[in-house]
């Protein structure tokens, strides 16, 4: 049997060190007369896949350049959920590549419980679904209610103060940056005391006027 060893340890996990992880690995391998034909090591964080090693693993599996995985625990190969653990494991296993956990005796595709691994898996990868489903549809209904839309708060403007800034001469840039939103929001605003001309009741000067006369500053 053709093993390959994968080994992690975070940035962040001080005292660690990915040998004590191989040490054990190799022993295993001695122990089971595997010929070990390649170690992928990572010092990163597993909450992601973009790890160096541990891409070349599945460039290698789909190679088949080994028949098994072997890693010292789950979280040592991924922490990035049981959604996407399952993605990782059922890639393996359409390659063709068994894997082997050291440390859990029940994440094993070369023992009989292949099957119910996979399945219990997939099972808890689609609870995850489901609990991030009903996270974002709480946090939209929270939303809605503090008068929020995808999230933001809706901004509160006072258009009585809007309407003394431009009548104070203030140009539509600077009055929209003043209150965080478009020119185009404050013309909409100043719109609802305009007459048919398109000219402020206030200061008498057309929007499109005004904001040309005034978007250098």
């Amino acid at each position: 049997m053709k093993a390959a060893l994968y080994a992690r340890v975070s940035t962040k996990d001080k005292g660690q060190d990915t040998e004590n992880q191989l040490i054990q690995l190799r022993e295993y391998c001695a122990k089971e007369k595997w010929i070990i034909v390649q170690e992928y090591v990572d010092h990163v964080t597993g909450k992601h896949g973009e790890r160096p090693e541990f891409k070349r693993l599945f460039a290698d599996a789909d190679r088949k350049k080994f028949d098994v995985v072997l890693f010292w625990a789950l979280d040592r190969l991924t922490r990035e959920g049981t959604l996407k653990t399952l993605v990782y494991l059922e890639h393996l296993d359409d390659f063709g590549i068994h894997f082997r956990s050291l440390t859990e005796p029940w994440l094993d595709s070369l023992g009989p419980f292949r099957d119910v691994v996979l399945a219990l898996l997939a099972t808890l990868a689609k609870q995850e679904r489901e609990r991030l489903a009903e996270r974002i549809n709480a946090g939209l209904a929270r939303a809605r209610l503090e008068g929020r839309i995808g999230g933001r708060p809706k901004v509160k403007i006072d258009e009585d103060e809007i309407r003394q800034l431009r009548a104070s001469g203030m140009s539509l840039r600077k009055i929209g940056d003043r209150f965080e939103v478009s020119y185009m929001t404050i013309v909409r605003i100043l719109a609802k005391g305009s007459g048919d001309d398109g000219r402020t009741q206030q200061d008498g000067r057309s929007f499109g006027d005004g904001f040309q006369a005034n978007k250098g500053g």
